[in-house]
């Protein structure tokens, strides 16, 4: 009997050891589903594709901005502020010091004074998030979300099911 309870202990020791040291991925997200080199997302149900060309991310000053434009003048640009690697960072304005901001704009190149931007966060609540599931020295994958505010009219956008798939350049 007494053998019984050591080999007990000894498997549940085991289990507990094995469960508490996966890693989750819950920390980066699963990568989403972006074709190589592009930022994919819905925008307000619409689909948007960034083109190849002219997406990309690039990691400066410890600072990372991940943006992305399609051939009709619409983008996605995210910045993540004094950014620590593979995580999730929440667009969010509680902090005096707003370290991490995403956008969609719709440019307009017949008058570019038409030209309009929703941005996260636009006041203290939490506005969307990013997360970064895979990065290496040369690219860098993940997913994201958020809702934006035009602070011309007050209008608001809500940017879902968003991934990218980038090269990336350090500078």
């Amino acid at each position: 009997m007494r053998t019984l309870k050591q080999f007990m202990l000894l498997l549940m020791t085991v289990s507990l050891v094995t469960i508490t040291g996966c890693k989750s991925d819950d920390d980066g997200g699963n990568g989403g589903g972006a074709a190589s080199g592009t930022i994919e997302a819905n925008i307000d149900g619409a689909a948007f594709t960034s083109l190849e060309l002219t997406s990309i991310a690039t990691l400066a000053n410890g600072n990372l901005i991940i943006q992305g434009n399609d051939a009709d003048g619409k983008s996605v640009v995210m910045t993540i502020f004094a950014y620590d690697g593979e995580g999730t960072y929440e667009f969010t304005g509680v902090d005096p010091l707003i370290l991490h901001t995403a956008s969609y704009i719709e440019a307009d190149i017949n008058n570019p004074a038409n030209t309009q931007s929703w941005l996260a966060p636009f006041d203290g609540t939490l506005a969307g998030s990013v997360s970064i599931s895979n990065e290496t020295s040369d690219s860098i994958e993940g997913t994201f979300e958020f809702t934006g505010k035009n602070a011309n009219d007050m209008s608001m956008v809500d940017v879902t099911m968003g991934s990218f798939n980038l090269s990336k350049q350090t500078l």
